[in-house]
């Protein structure tokens, strides 16, 4: 099974609040979501999973749909025949009508049908949740260091100050060199710290810029609005390990996967079960007169017009493997996407308590 799922992460569960003044530049995180939601390529590209998802089921449906085609040949008739000569132009009408009266494969395939469409829409969903995430890391990314570039000015503000005095002091002869050394080194450490800041910013930005859709060339990069602040989370392991079973929605992709794969499976293994399908042939001359190819009397081989019915039944006595290695093929796919849902609901109950351990101990290092 090809399919991206989500992985919960330990600063998903971190409360990080924004509280926003109001630059004319900046945007706030509603707009970053809003935004993402509407031009984010990947949601985009989910969304017309949906319309793919709909013909397909049109696909999976067309079973249980008779099956109508009309020709009109048409011509012009010469030659000699015994007492008959002349040119006669003709056209003749056929219709033909054909329907499953039995087959193993129409309930499957309907089920299969819907079920393409429900993953379609959970596929959307599994984007929906991932870009925003995406787009909220980026904003709290973009926020944090943005504050720690701030930081690490001031900071390099302050020791700048503090070597220039170390200066001053070592020209009047008040302290030795070692002062004015220590000064200067401490200094030049914290450069590179601040340039790191600048970076990780401007990565962040970048990461902001395609969660949302904007092209950084044609586009400046966003300023994020406001500041952070933590807040202490407590987490109901229990709780919350029931809550995410039920809710996650790469969990729900995983299942609909299953379900789709033993629906495979039974419209392959339909092929053991016999069919029956009924048609209906007609034909509609609209002139008289008309023989039928290779007649040599003008009182042989009419065509005229006629409607006749048929009903066939085939049913595969004996399987030279080709069914027999397609249902091992369906069923192995089926038991790989089972596995995978059983691994990702085990991951659910190991992430959860690793996540709540590791916030109990940022925020006693908060408070602390």
């Amino acid at each position: 099974m090809k399919a991206g799922f989500i992985r919960l992460k330990s600063h998903f569960v971190l409360i990080l609040i924004a509280s926003f003044a109001h630059p004319t530049s900046a945007v706030t995180l509603q707009q970053v979501l809003r935004a993402a939601l509407e031009r984010n390529p990947e949601i985009l590209e989910a969304k017309a999973g949906l319309e793919q998802a709909a013909g397909q089921r049109l696909v999976f449906r067309s079973i249980v749909w008779p099956d109508f085609d009309v020709n009109v040949p048409a011509g012009v008739q010469y030659g000699h025949r015994a007492g008959e000569n002349g040119v006669k132009g003709f056209a003749v009408g056929r219709g033909n009508l054909g329907q499953t009266l039995f087959n193993m494969a129409v309930p499957p395939s309907l089920r299969r049908g819907d079920i393409e469409v429900l993953i379609a829409q959970q596929q959307l969903n599994v984007a929906v949740v991932q870009q925003l995430h995406a787009a909220r890391l980026a904003f709290y990314a973009a926020l944090y260091n943005r504050s720690l570039e701030s930081l690490r000015d001031e900071q390099l503000q302050r020791l700048q100050e503090n070597v220039a005095t170390q200066k001053n002091r070592l020209e009047a002869g008040l302290a030795d060199r070692s002062g004015f050394t220590s000064a200067t080194i401490l200094a030049n450490e914290l450069v590179p710290q601040m340039e790191g800041a600048q970076r990780a910013y401007r990565e962040a930005q970048l990461n902001l810029a395609q969660a949302m859709g904007i092209d950084p060339a044609k586009s400046s990069l966003p300023e994020p609005e406001g500041e952070l602040k933590f807040l202490p989370m407590e987490i109901d392991v229990e709780a919350e390990t029931a809550a995410a079973l039920q809710r996650r929605v790469d969990l729900k992709l995983a299942r609909l996967f299953v379900r789709a794969a033993n629906e495979d499976e039974r419209i392959i293994a339909a092929d053991y079960y016999p069919a029956l399908t009924g048609s209906i042939h007609g034909e509609w001359v609209p002139v008289s007169g008309i023989h039928r190819q290779e007649s040599t009397s003008k009182t042989q081989d009419f065509i005229g017009s006629e409607l006749r019915e048929k009903a066939a039944y085939t049913w595969r006595v004996i399987d030279n493997g080709k069914v027999g290695g397609a249902v091992l093929r369906a069923r192995a796919a089926r038991e790989e996407n089972e596995l995978t849902c059983r691994n990702l609901e085990g991951n659910v109950t190991r992430e959860l308590p690793r996540i709540a351990n590791e916030i109990q101990a940022i925020v006693a290092r908060e408070r602390s």
